[in-house]
């Protein structure tokens, strides 16, 4: 799953380099955290916040083949 965000959020963001993914559990739910630029974060977030929900439904749909429960947070610094 980590890897699936990582190809996705790589070739989104202005700056690679400041992407941090974190993976927790919790209660049986996986977390991932994303650390991000500061500049990049409206760009994951997209207008209207198209894009971190479709992002969050890919992580969904893959988490039902890993029979796994999903969450994708954006972290503050």
């Amino acid at each position: 799953m980590k890897s699936l965000l990582e190809f996705i959020l790589l070739r989104m963001v202005d700056h690679p380099e400041d992407l941090e993914i974190t993976e927790v559990e919790e209660m049986g739910l996986m977390v991932y955290k994303l650390k991000l630029h500061p500049d990049d974060i409206g760009r994951v977030i997209g207008r209207g916040g198209n894009v971190i929900k479709a992002i969050r439904k890919l992580a969904q749909v893959r988490a039902v083949k890993d029979h796994l429960r999903v969450r994708v947070v954006l972290q503050e610094e």
